[in-house]
Parts: C-alpha cells; sequence; structure tokens
C-alpha cells in the first residue's frame, strides 16, 4: 500500500485535475486506487456534480451521491474561502485531531494506492492553530505538489519547497499544470524549476480541452508512485 498527498502553492492550480488523472491511468493498469478530499471548502450543494469530490468519484467509478460524498468529503463548507473561515461562517471548526485520524485510519485501510488531496496551498490555516502544512506533516506522507505555469510560478514553486524541506516532507513529484495565461513556454518554466528541484521529478502537464483527462504526462507521474 502506498499513499501520497496532492498538495499545491495555491487554489485552482489543478490538484483534483491531476489526482482524477492520475486515478485513470491506475485504474487502466487494473491497479487498486482510492482518493480522499477530505476539506473543501466553496462548495455548493445545488451543483454537486461539478465538485471535486464528484469529479474524483467519477474518476474512481463510483457513484455521485450524499452518502459517497460525505465518505470522501466529510469537512465542507459553502464559502470560497480559506477552511477556517468558511468554517468560522457557519459556526463550525475543523477538529485538526479528528482530520489527523480520519487520514490516518484511510491509509492503514488501503489496499492499494490513496491518494489524500489537500484544500488550496500548503499553508491554508485549518483553524485558528494549524494549516495545511501542519496536517501534511502529521502524516508524513510523500507529496506531489501541483504548481501553475504563470509569470512568478517559478519563485513560489522554490519558496514551497524551501519550506516543506524544512519540515522534513518528501515531494515525490512536481507537476507543473499549464495555466491559461503562460507568458512563459511550459518547458521552459519545467526546466527552470528542474534546476533548483534536483531531489524530485518535475513534469510538464499542459492545458488540455474540456473533458478529456488523459495525456502522458499521466503515465510518467504514475510511473513514479
Amino acid at each position: 500500500m502506498s499513499a501520497y498527498f496532492v498538495t499545491s502553492t495555491g487554489t485552482d492550480i489543478g490538484k483534483t485535475f491531476i489526482t482524477a488523472g492520475l486515478i485513470g491511468v491506475l485504474r487502466a493498469q487494473n491497479r487498486k486506487v482510492a482518493a480522499l478530499k477530505p476539506v473543501v471548502s466553496g462548495y455548493d450543494s445545488s451543483v454537486v456534480e461539478t465538485s471535486d469530490p464528484a469529479v474524483l468519484l467519477r474518476a474512481l467509478g463510483r457513484p455521485v451521491s450524499a452518502e459517497e460524498i460525505a465518505a470522501i468529503a466529510p469537512w465542507r463548507f459553502h464559502a470560497p474561502v480559506s477552511p477556517d473561515l468558511a468554517a468560522a461562517r457557519e459556526s463550525r471548526v475543523i477538529d485538526f485531531d479528528e482530520l489527523i485520524a480520519f487520514s490516518r485510519n484511510a491509509v492503514a485501510a488501503t489496499d492499494g494506492i490513496l491518494f489524500i488531496e489537500g484544500v488550496g496551498g500548503i499553508m491554508v490555516p485549518l483553524d485558528g492553530q494549524h494549516t495545511v502544512l501542519d496536517w501534511m506533516a502529521a502524516l508524513e506522507l510523500p507529496l506531489l505538489l501541483a504548481v501553475g505555469g504563470y509569470l512568478g510560478t517559478i519563485s513560489h514553486t522554490l519558496t514551497a519547497l524551501d519550506v516543506l524541506a524544512a519540515r522534513k516532507l518528501k515531494v515525490a513529484a512536481i507537476v507543473v499544470s499549464e495555466s491559461e495565461r503562460n507568458p512563459v513556454e511550459l518547458a521552459e518554466t519545467v526546466a527552470s524549476i528542474a534546476r533548483f528541484a534536483k531531489d524530485s521529478a518535475v513534469i510538464g502537464l499542459p492545458r488540455l480541452p474540456a473533458g478529456i483527462v488523459t495525456h502522458p504526462a499521466f503515465d510518467r507521474i504514475a510511473a513514479l508512485l
């Protein structure tokens, strides 16, 4: 059994898209795979079909139902802001110890590969004291780090790598997800990051047409798992 935490330098960069693509590759190889998105902000119950948990469930071949969504995403909040703020708007809190226990139990129970997808970037607050970084450090899982292809992403990526290294977290792969507005060629961004991220594979994922979740980049990432 192997488990990976999927994180990012920010929000809306492609964590769910990357996770779904990897699920598809692994299932095509007849490998056992599971996925969780324990914390979700910006969740609108009136458009469940387009939510991140629904994307993961469809990739897994599981029905998109209230029960299935609750099983993989138990902490769901409506406001599209950081989880601590979203929870506060609903007079709720994320119990950090419960989140860690939920994650660890899933790791222990999985027979195959498990992806635990984080929320937002690595330093997004979960409550008044803990961030996603604390969540990752508690689990000590290898990371898949999704980064953008926008101008400035190299600095953001190297900053993230420095922070992760300080907490002794291993980055199994860095996936450069091409941004919609990308003034720098994807290959150039990949090469620049790779010069500094010598201990991690750096793989470029070009922007794909809507509805397409297959690309050789996914195969390259899956081969590392």
